[in-house]
């Protein structure tokens, strides 16, 4: 019996995977790794702020 191919995921067009890119790209500036977890990879978000926050309840009582 022959295998089948896997199937090809097109995440260009998958709106999920557009999604989660782009949160992704939105907080990789605020993203500080410790020097001492170089190697695991581990480290800390920065806060942008009470604004932040601000923002979040807002579109929590708001929804789009």
């Amino acid at each position: 019996m022959a295998e089948e191919p896997a199937k090809r995921v097109d995440f260009e067009s998958n709106p999920l995977a557009q999604a989660i890119l782009r949160e992704g790209l939105a907080i990789q500036d605020r993203f500080a790794a410790e020097p001492i977890y170089a190697k695991t990879g581990k480290g800390y978000l920065k806060s942008v702020g009470v604004s932040e926050i601000a923002e979040a309840r807002e579109s929590k009582k708001n929804p789009r």
